[in-house]
Protein backbone atom coordinates (compact mmCIF):
# COMPACT_ATOMS: atom_id res chain seq x y z
CA UNK A 1 0.00 0.00 0.00
CA UNK A 2 1.47 3.20 -0.78
CA UNK A 3 1.69 5.91 1.78
CA UNK A 4 2.71 9.89 2.49
CA UNK A 5 6.63 10.38 2.22
CA UNK A 6 9.04 12.43 3.63
CA UNK A 7 7.66 16.21 2.14
CA UNK A 8 11.40 17.00 1.85
CA UNK A 9 12.75 14.37 -0.39
CA UNK A 10 11.80 16.83 -3.66
CA UNK A 11 10.82 19.93 -2.66
CA UNK A 12 8.04 21.94 -5.15
CA UNK A 13 10.40 24.20 -6.76
CA UNK A 14 13.53 24.73 -8.68
CA UNK A 15 17.01 23.24 -6.77
CA UNK A 16 20.54 23.92 -6.05
CA UNK A 17 23.05 22.09 -7.57
CA UNK A 18 23.63 20.40 -3.91
CA UNK A 19 20.03 19.79 -3.03
CA UNK A 20 19.73 17.90 -6.55
CA UNK A 21 22.37 15.32 -5.12
CA UNK A 22 20.41 15.65 -1.54
CA UNK A 23 16.89 14.34 -3.02
CA UNK A 24 19.04 11.74 -4.91
CA UNK A 25 20.26 10.52 -2.00
CA UNK A 26 17.22 10.94 -0.01
CA UNK A 27 15.14 9.12 -2.86
CA UNK A 28 17.72 6.50 -2.13
CA UNK A 29 17.09 6.32 1.17
CA UNK A 30 13.19 6.06 0.75
CA UNK A 31 12.98 3.03 -1.28
CA UNK A 32 16.40 1.38 -0.29
CA UNK A 33 15.73 -2.15 -0.09
CA UNK A 34 14.13 -2.24 -3.89
CA UNK A 35 17.04 0.03 -5.54
CA UNK A 36 19.81 -1.61 -3.66
CA UNK A 37 18.37 -5.28 -3.84
CA UNK A 38 18.01 -4.77 -8.25
CA UNK A 39 21.00 -2.33 -8.16
CA UNK A 40 23.19 -5.91 -6.57
CA UNK A 41 21.78 -7.98 -9.24
CA UNK A 42 22.73 -5.61 -12.08
CA UNK A 43 25.85 -4.75 -10.60
CA UNK A 44 27.15 -8.56 -10.36
CA UNK A 45 25.84 -9.23 -14.04
CA UNK A 46 28.14 -6.39 -14.94
CA UNK A 47 31.00 -8.17 -13.24
CA UNK A 48 30.69 -11.00 -14.72
CA UNK A 49 30.22 -9.84 -18.13
CA UNK A 50 33.45 -7.66 -17.92
CA UNK A 51 35.17 -10.83 -16.81
CA UNK A 52 36.27 -12.09 -20.33
CA UNK A 53 37.07 -8.75 -21.28
CA UNK A 54 39.19 -8.19 -18.34
CA UNK A 55 41.30 -11.29 -19.09
CA UNK A 56 42.02 -10.47 -22.69
CA UNK A 57 42.69 -6.91 -21.80
CA UNK A 58 45.27 -8.56 -19.09
CA UNK A 59 44.02 -6.20 -16.60
CA UNK A 60 44.40 -7.47 -12.87
CA UNK A 61 42.03 -7.30 -9.88
CA UNK A 62 41.58 -5.41 -7.73
CA UNK A 63 42.10 -2.18 -9.69
CA UNK A 64 41.99 -3.77 -13.02
CA UNK A 65 44.85 -1.28 -14.49
CA UNK A 66 45.83 -1.22 -18.27
CA UNK A 67 48.84 -3.88 -19.30
CA UNK A 68 51.25 -2.16 -21.84
CA UNK A 69 51.16 -4.40 -24.48
CA UNK A 70 47.21 -4.61 -24.66
CA UNK A 71 46.16 -1.23 -25.08
CA UNK A 72 43.47 -1.79 -27.35
CA UNK A 73 42.06 -4.43 -25.62
CA UNK A 74 42.10 -2.29 -22.93
CA UNK A 75 40.48 0.61 -24.92
CA UNK A 76 37.40 -2.19 -25.90
CA UNK A 77 37.13 -2.96 -22.11
CA UNK A 78 36.71 0.80 -21.03
CA UNK A 79 34.20 1.15 -23.66
CA UNK A 80 31.80 -2.04 -22.88
CA UNK A 81 32.37 -0.96 -19.22
CA UNK A 82 30.96 1.99 -19.93
CA UNK A 83 28.38 1.34 -22.19
CA UNK A 84 27.19 -1.48 -19.42
CA UNK A 85 26.99 1.11 -16.50
CA UNK A 86 24.82 3.52 -18.87
CA UNK A 87 22.66 0.45 -19.59
CA UNK A 88 22.40 -1.01 -15.66
CA UNK A 89 21.91 2.76 -14.73
CA UNK A 90 18.99 3.64 -17.27
CA UNK A 91 17.46 0.19 -16.21
CA UNK A 92 17.39 1.11 -12.51
CA UNK A 93 15.87 4.46 -13.81
CA UNK A 94 12.50 3.02 -14.96
CA UNK A 95 12.31 2.32 -10.98
CA UNK A 96 13.73 5.71 -9.69
CA UNK A 97 11.35 7.78 -12.00
CA UNK A 98 8.49 5.80 -10.34
CA UNK A 99 9.56 6.39 -6.79
CA UNK A 100 10.13 10.12 -8.07
CA UNK A 101 6.43 10.50 -9.66
CA UNK A 102 5.15 9.25 -6.46
CA UNK A 103 7.69 11.73 -4.31
CA UNK A 104 6.32 15.06 -6.10
CA UNK A 105 2.85 13.88 -5.09
CA UNK A 106 3.07 13.62 -1.84
CA UNK A 107 3.63 9.66 -1.94
CA UNK A 108 5.84 6.94 -1.48
CA UNK A 109 5.52 4.09 -2.88
CA UNK A 110 5.19 0.53 -1.43
CA UNK A 111 8.34 -2.19 -2.51
CA UNK A 112 5.76 -3.89 -4.15
CA UNK A 113 3.92 -1.12 -6.28
CA UNK A 114 7.90 0.18 -7.45
CA UNK A 115 7.94 -3.10 -8.70
CA UNK A 116 4.63 -4.01 -10.11
CA UNK A 117 4.73 -4.21 -14.19
CA UNK A 118 1.90 -2.54 -15.11
CA UNK A 119 2.37 1.07 -15.91
CA UNK A 120 5.77 0.39 -15.61
CA UNK A 121 6.80 0.02 -19.09
CA UNK A 122 9.50 -2.27 -18.32
CA UNK A 123 10.47 -3.45 -21.85
CA UNK A 124 10.24 0.01 -22.95
CA UNK A 125 12.63 1.19 -20.00
CA UNK A 126 15.12 -2.10 -21.08
CA UNK A 127 14.95 -1.01 -25.09
CA UNK A 128 15.72 2.60 -24.31
CA UNK A 129 18.96 1.25 -21.89
CA UNK A 130 19.90 -0.83 -24.68
CA UNK A 131 19.92 1.70 -26.95
CA UNK A 132 21.75 4.45 -24.41
CA UNK A 133 24.32 1.65 -23.77
CA UNK A 134 24.93 1.06 -27.32
CA UNK A 135 25.32 4.82 -28.35
CA UNK A 136 27.77 5.00 -24.68
CA UNK A 137 29.58 2.08 -26.31
CA UNK A 138 30.57 3.68 -30.11
CA UNK A 139 30.99 7.43 -27.44
CA UNK A 140 33.30 5.89 -25.35
CA UNK A 141 35.78 4.48 -28.25
CA UNK A 142 35.83 8.07 -29.17
CA UNK A 143 36.99 9.06 -26.02
CA UNK A 144 36.28 12.68 -24.53
CA UNK A 145 32.74 12.33 -26.63
CA UNK A 146 32.03 10.21 -23.82
CA UNK A 147 31.12 12.84 -21.41
CA UNK A 148 29.06 14.96 -23.97
CA UNK A 149 26.96 11.03 -24.26
CA UNK A 150 26.45 10.39 -20.58
CA UNK A 151 25.01 14.28 -20.05
CA UNK A 152 22.96 13.79 -23.02
CA UNK A 153 21.26 10.29 -22.28
CA UNK A 154 20.61 10.59 -18.49
CA UNK A 155 17.20 11.64 -18.43
CA UNK A 156 15.58 9.34 -21.35
CA UNK A 157 14.22 6.77 -19.26
CA UNK A 158 12.65 9.34 -16.56
CA UNK A 159 11.04 11.03 -20.19
CA UNK A 160 9.64 7.46 -21.11
CA UNK A 161 8.43 6.75 -17.46
CA UNK A 162 7.33 10.06 -16.48
CA UNK A 163 6.21 12.01 -19.62
CA UNK A 164 5.03 9.22 -21.43
CA UNK A 165 6.72 9.87 -24.95
CA UNK A 166 7.06 7.08 -27.47
CA UNK A 167 10.03 5.38 -27.35
CA UNK A 168 11.58 6.70 -30.18
CA UNK A 169 11.06 10.15 -28.85
CA UNK A 170 13.07 10.12 -25.36
CA UNK A 171 17.22 10.42 -26.64
CA UNK A 172 15.41 13.55 -27.98
CA UNK A 173 13.50 14.43 -25.13
CA UNK A 174 16.60 13.78 -23.07
CA UNK A 175 18.75 15.66 -25.03
CA UNK A 176 16.58 18.53 -25.12
CA UNK A 177 15.92 18.72 -21.22
CA UNK A 178 19.98 18.26 -20.57
CA UNK A 179 20.69 21.60 -22.23
CA UNK A 180 18.30 23.98 -20.69
CA UNK A 181 19.20 26.16 -18.35
CA UNK A 182 22.94 26.50 -20.12
CA UNK A 183 23.54 22.71 -19.97
CA UNK A 184 22.50 22.32 -16.43
CA UNK A 185 20.91 18.89 -15.93
CA UNK A 186 23.48 17.18 -18.34
CA UNK A 187 26.31 19.21 -16.46
CA UNK A 188 25.13 18.09 -12.69
CA UNK A 189 24.45 14.69 -14.33
CA UNK A 190 28.72 14.25 -15.44
CA UNK A 191 29.49 15.55 -12.11
CA UNK A 192 27.08 13.44 -10.08
CA UNK A 193 29.65 10.65 -11.98
CA UNK A 194 32.80 11.67 -11.50
CA UNK A 195 32.17 12.49 -7.78
CA UNK A 196 31.61 8.55 -7.42
CA UNK A 197 33.97 7.47 -10.29
CA UNK A 198 36.60 9.26 -7.60
CA UNK A 199 35.25 7.16 -5.05
CA UNK A 200 35.82 3.93 -6.83
CA UNK A 201 39.68 5.02 -8.29
CA UNK A 202 40.39 5.80 -4.97
CA UNK A 203 39.13 2.64 -3.13
CA UNK A 204 40.63 0.40 -6.17
CA UNK A 205 44.19 2.33 -6.13
CA UNK A 206 43.98 1.92 -2.29
CA UNK A 207 43.34 -1.60 -2.40
CA UNK A 208 46.60 -2.59 -4.48
CA UNK A 209 48.55 -1.95 -0.90
CA UNK A 210 46.47 -3.83 1.08
CA UNK A 211 46.06 -7.10 -1.12
CA UNK A 212 48.21 -9.47 -2.50
CA UNK A 213 49.15 -9.29 -6.04
CA UNK A 214 48.73 -12.71 -8.18
CA UNK A 215 46.69 -14.06 -5.24
CA UNK A 216 44.49 -16.89 -6.53
CA UNK A 217 40.92 -15.21 -4.29
CA UNK A 218 41.85 -11.87 -5.39
CA UNK A 219 39.47 -12.22 -8.28
CA UNK A 220 36.58 -13.60 -6.82
CA UNK A 221 36.73 -10.83 -3.75
CA UNK A 222 37.31 -8.10 -6.06
CA UNK A 223 34.39 -9.07 -8.10
CA UNK A 224 31.94 -9.29 -4.88
CA UNK A 225 33.89 -5.54 -3.74
CA UNK A 226 32.76 -3.98 -7.11
CA UNK A 227 29.78 -5.39 -7.15
CA UNK A 228 29.01 -3.94 -3.34
CA UNK A 229 29.76 -1.20 -3.93
CA UNK A 230 28.24 -0.01 -7.49
CA UNK A 231 25.36 -1.87 -5.63
CA UNK A 232 24.74 1.60 -4.00
CA UNK A 233 26.57 4.05 -6.28
CA UNK A 234 24.47 3.22 -10.07
CA UNK A 235 21.07 3.79 -7.86
CA UNK A 236 21.92 6.52 -6.55
CA UNK A 237 23.14 8.21 -10.04
CA UNK A 238 20.13 6.61 -11.38
CA UNK A 239 17.83 8.67 -8.44
CA UNK A 240 19.77 12.16 -9.62
CA UNK A 241 18.60 11.33 -12.82
CA UNK A 242 14.83 11.23 -12.02
CA UNK A 243 15.47 13.66 -9.85
CA UNK A 244 16.98 16.31 -12.76
CA UNK A 245 14.43 15.30 -14.84
CA UNK A 246 11.62 16.46 -12.42
CA UNK A 247 13.90 19.67 -11.19
CA UNK A 248 14.79 20.44 -14.98
CA UNK A 249 10.76 20.16 -15.66
CA UNK A 250 10.57 22.72 -12.38
CA UNK A 251 12.67 25.02 -13.65
CA UNK A 252 12.02 25.53 -17.44
CA UNK A 253 8.47 24.50 -17.55
CA UNK A 254 6.53 25.00 -14.58
CA UNK A 255 5.91 21.84 -13.21
CA UNK A 256 6.32 22.80 -9.67
CA UNK A 257 3.58 25.46 -10.37
CA UNK A 258 1.33 23.16 -12.10
CA UNK A 259 1.41 20.99 -9.14
CA UNK A 260 1.47 23.37 -6.77
CA UNK A 261 -2.37 24.22 -8.66
CA UNK A 262 -3.41 20.20 -8.86
CA UNK A 263 -2.90 19.89 -5.08
CA UNK A 264 -4.91 22.78 -4.15
CA UNK A 265 -8.31 20.98 -6.12
CA UNK A 266 -7.83 17.47 -5.27
CA UNK A 267 -4.21 14.93 -5.41
CA UNK A 268 -5.96 13.35 -8.08
CA UNK A 269 -5.24 16.39 -10.79
CA UNK A 270 -1.33 15.53 -10.66
CA UNK A 271 -1.60 12.63 -11.72
CA UNK A 272 -1.60 13.31 -15.51
CA UNK A 273 1.09 15.41 -14.95
CA UNK A 274 3.46 13.34 -13.98
CA UNK A 275 2.51 9.82 -14.95
CA UNK A 276 4.20 6.59 -13.94
CA UNK A 277 3.35 6.62 -10.58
Amino acid sequence: MDHAGPPDVLPLRPLTTGESLDAAVELLRAHAPVLLTVGALLALAEQLLLLPLRDAAGAVPPAYLPTWNRLGLYWLLLAAGAAIEVTVIALLGGLTSRAVGAAVLGERLSPWRLLDPRGGRFVAVAVVAGAAGSIMFTAALAGPVWFVAYAMLGLAVPALVLDRVPIWHTLARSSTLAVRAGLRAGLIRVLGYLIFFSIRAALGLGALNLTESGAPWLGVVAVAGWTILNAVVYPTLACLDAVLHIETRMRTEGLDLRLRRARSHAQRGGQHLVAGT
